[in-house]
């Protein structure tokens, strides 16, 4: 550490002024960077910034003529701890007999308007003793920060008065106390989807972060006095080794912060993509590509584990204590090595793991038997953890161990908690070597919101709703399907295994794939039951990208899915996991669309599986029932057969085909009212596959998608789907399936702009105007290559096309602009969005209805890298 120590007390009056203080501080954190670097340990520059800020504020204290009344200076909060980061809250508390006169207001307008001027994020409070006890006993806040209370300057009787009334049993008796801390965290962790997990952390308020050593501290200071962690050992409550290990992973949490504050410029504690490689880098890690950051979030993650963790033991203990004077609930012998007390599990021998590994899995099938108990007792949590840190090899190759586990995973009730338990307490790694590698691996896109092994557990957890009649309304069909499937364990093993390749270069899915296929066979599975794991598992997106991005309304696309699955089963077994999938990615993916598209290509493809893929739908028959039920419904609106047939004439086979006979009769009656020479927007006023359907009716021509996307995009709404056709009189019969900026359907009383919007669209000449919008600042951090790629076809009548470009606003309508300009016809489009990726399908033609020729294809590829790097 650097031996010039910075400090403001040698300035003069005339010195402290914002200019001379602001350079001071800008040298005190260059020099605090310089000893980071130098590895210094941070609670030594921790501490160093505290003492800085002390002697400051000290030193401000006499400048502004304080010394001279009956005041207290008070440290409260962080402050309070001497816990002071590059960008913490400078709390205090000014302590008074009774309210300031104007001379004292003034000085201390002059001193905070001095400190704001420094860029000091300060807060603040005037009150006298028995107003800080009244605010205390009605804000935990208040209350916790007081008791963190520490004097900096004047009145010292005061400040004791202060403590004395503070510390007293009647303030926040230690029994309130403590519930009401549990209860805080708690409703923290619920914020934080009570998961550490998170790629994007908060270091202070994610579950396992800062905040959890900080409420151990809270509580223990309030019950037992114990003003640290050394403190908390003294009484008991930590042995030696774990308070070397919370004090380990403070040091850890304190020095990723330590650098996150030296990177930013406003106050923050999340640690985002944006800011992972620099600190990264900061920390001293290398690698090349995402090497560096993953290997920090891994070393960071493991390090919210153990907090989270060693918290959860503590306030057991504290609980048995503080709640219970140490009595236990009710015992239950469950076997001879367990029993239950009250909600937790008890082992009833000691180093019972240690002499038996494989009862860890016991405890876990006990767990899975009794939904009554909610945690392990923390006494056996030790053993557990003992017990963890000497394994010498991994459970799974143990004979009797692997028995146990597929005992588990056969359980009825494995999915209620026993798994969530095993991640928690690093069972699932101990037990599986492929499962340490994922855990804390981090996922850098924005369409995950977990780390793999989170995501996979989350899976797991998910499949149970399946078995709840509770969540019909939310998983119709998993709900049927999931109860009734006959060897539920291949899609639990196949869970397990789906992401498990990930972070090791490849193809995740076949690693996975090779990997549970071994696993099956060592586990006593059958080779035909391994082959049907291995397949879910290499083919776990298969569903998801199918109904997503193909056009599941042409029979050969359901044929083609339809050989892949090759019987009902697999089918089933592919649909929950893809559900849970979809659902444990992040909170908020799962919509109506998506389980509608889902539902469909579900159905679709029973039907072919039933019908035998020998046996190809009849196309004619589909048309004729379409037309059929179509007719009906328009003839009970007072049309005549004949009318009907003049109009349906016009259209092509491929209309009747492609769309139900709701919408047939929908767009018929209105078609059937309405003069050819102007443009038809409808929007439908019911939900159609979970979004809003928009039709459109005018004379064709080159330009038309692109004009009607950049309307579209102009009413912030996202186009998710597109049938785009010609009737035989060159007319346009194009739909477009679109959500809001929520990916919900539309509102009603938006309809009229909307079609207001689209009819002047259609009506335009000109060139198409597309607004220029900023991306949102989570896109501005990530890259995503554009790729045009072009499929074959089986008919070689039209041009299939994919697109992989970074989602940018209106990203569709310079796309629809650029096959504009390029000659290109739009016949259908799969708008599907990835987190930061937009993966498009695009089914086009030229304007004779061709397929793109070669020549064609590599213009059209240039135009949209162009169009699409310039836009970013």
């Amino acid at each position: 550490m650097t031996d010039t120590v910075i400090t403001p007390q040698h300035l003069g009056d005339d010195q402290l002024d914002p200019i001379t203080l602001k350079a001071q501080f800008q040298q005190l954190l260059e020099q605090q960077k310089q000893d980071f670097l130098a590895n210094v340990p941070v609670a030594e520059l921790v501490y160093q910034r505290t003492d800085y800020m002390d002697a400051l504020l000290v030193r401000l204290w006499h400048h502004f003529g304080f010394d001279q009344s009956p005041l207290a200076l008070v440290a409260v909060g962080g402050y309070g701890r001497r816990e002071l980061h590059p960008l913490s809250d400078i709390d205090l508390l000014l302590l008074c007999q009774a309210p300031l006169n104007a001379y004292q207001q003034q000085s201390l307008s002059d001193l905070l308007t001095l400190l704001w001027d420094l860029k000091l994020e300060v807060g603040h409070s005037v009150r006298t003793v028995e107003e800080c006890i009244d605010v205390g006993l009605d804000d935990l806040t208040v209350a916790t920060n007081l008791q963190e209370s520490r004097l900096l300057c004047g009145d010292s009787q005061l400040f004791e008065a202060l403590e004395a009334r503070v510390h007293h049993d009647s303030f926040w008796p230690s029994e309130r106390f403590y519930q009401a801390k549990v209860d805080e965290q708690k409703a923290r962790h619920r914020r934080y989807h009570d998961t550490a997990y998170k790629l994007e952390p908060d270091l202070k308020l994610s579950p396992g972060s800062l905040r959890d050593i900080h409420t151990l501290s809270w509580i223990a200071r309030r019950h037992f006095g114990a003003t640290s962690l050394r403190e908390m050992s003294d009484f008991g409550f930590l042995t030696d080794a774990e308070y070397r290990e919370l004090n380990e992973c403070q040091n850890v949490l304190w020095r990723i912060r330590f650098a996150l504050h030296l990177e930013l410029r406003r106050y923050d504690n999340r640690l985002t993509f944006a800011h992972q490689t620099s600190v990264a880098e900061l920390l001293g890690y290398r690698g090349d590509g995402n090497r560096a950051v993953e290997t920090m979030m891994k070393d960071f993650f493991r390090t919210l584990g153990r907090v989270g963790e060693l918290n959860k033991m503590l306030l057991q203990i504290f609980d048995q204590v503080i709640i219970d004077n140490g009595r236990s609930g009710e015992v239950d012998v469950l076997s001879d090595d367990f029993q239950r007390c009250g909600r937790t599990i008890e082992a009833r021998k000691p180093a019972l793991f240690q002499a038996r590994p494989e009862t860890i899995l016991d405890m876990m099938l006990h767990i899975a038997d009794d939904t009554s108990i909610e945690a392990i007792a923390a006494p056996t949590l030790r053993q557990l953890r003992t017990a963890r840190r000497r394994l010498n090899h991994f459970l799974c190759q143990q004979d009797d161990a692997r028995e146990k586990f597929m005992a588990l995973i056969r359980h009825p009730n494995a999915l209620h908690k026993a798994f969530g338990l095993m991640h928690r307490h690093g069972v699932m790694s101990a037990y599986l070597p492929q499962w340490s590698q994922i855990v804390g691996q981090m996922q850098f896109d924005l369409f995950h919101v977990y780390t793999v092994d989170e995501h996979t557990i989350r899976l797991l957890k998910h499949m149970r709703l399946f078995d709840d009649e509770a969540n019909r309304e939310r998983h119709p069909i998993c709900c049927d399907v999931f109860p009734r499937l006959a060897r539920r364990e291949l899609l639990l093993v196949a869970a397990i295994f789906h992401d498990i390749g990930k972070g090791r270069g490849g193809d995740h899915s076949e690693i996975g794939a090779i990997e549970s296929h071994d696993f099956c066979l060592d586990h006593g599975l059958s080779k035909p039951e391994a082959n049907i794991v291995s397949w879910l598992v290499r083919n776990h997106l298969l569903m998801s990208v199918t109904a997503q991005r193909r056009d599941i309304y042409d029979p050969d696309v359901i044929t083609d899915f339809a050989k892949e699955v090759r019987d009902e089963e697999r089918l089933d077994l592919l649909l929950c996991l893809t559900v849970a999938d979809i659902n444990a990615t992040n909170p908020d993916l799962w919509n109506s669309w998506k389980r509608t598209l889902i539902a469909e290509l579900y159905y679709s493809t029973q039907k072919a599986l039933r019908r035998g893929l020998e046996n190809p739908p009849d196309v004619r028959e589909r048309i004729r029932h379409n037309k059929h039920l179509a007719a009906a419904m328009l003839r009970k609106q007072g049309h005549s057969p004949r009318e009907i047939e003049v109009l349906w004439q016009r259209f092509k086979a491929d209309y009747f085909l492609r769309h139900t006979h709701k919408q047939i009769a929908w767009h018929s009656e209105h078609l059937l009212h309405h003069a050819d020479d102007k443009p038809l927007v409808l929007v439908s006023k019911k939900a159609t596959r979970g979004g809003t359907e928009i039709f459109v009716y005018c004379q064709d021509r080159p330009s038309l998608f692109a004009r009607v996307v950049a309307a579209l995009d102009k009413k912030n709404l996202s186009v998710h789907d597109a049938q785009v056709m010609t009737s035989k009189d060159g007319h346009a019969l194009d739909t477009f399936m679109v959500l809001d900026q929520n990916d919900d359907a539309i509102s009603i009383d938006r309809h009229p702009r909307i079609i207001d919007g689209v009819g002047k669209a259609l009506n335009e000449t000109g060139k198409i105007t597309i607004p220029k919008r900023r991306s949102p600042q989570k896109l501005q951090h990530f890259s995503v290559k554009t790729q045009v790629l072009f499929l074959p076809t089986k008919n070689g009548r039209r041009t299939l096309m994919e697109l992989v470009a970074l989602d940018t606003p209106g990203l569709l309508a310079r796309v629809g602009a650029v096959f504009a300009r390029q000659n290109v016809s739009v016949h259908a489009a799969k708008i599907t969005t990835i987190g930061e990726r937009a993966e498009d399908f695009f089914i086009v033609t030229d304007l004779d209805n061709q397929a793109l020729t070669s020549e064609h294809q590599a213009q059209l590829k240039a135009a949209l890298e162009k169009a699409l790097s310039q836009a970013k």
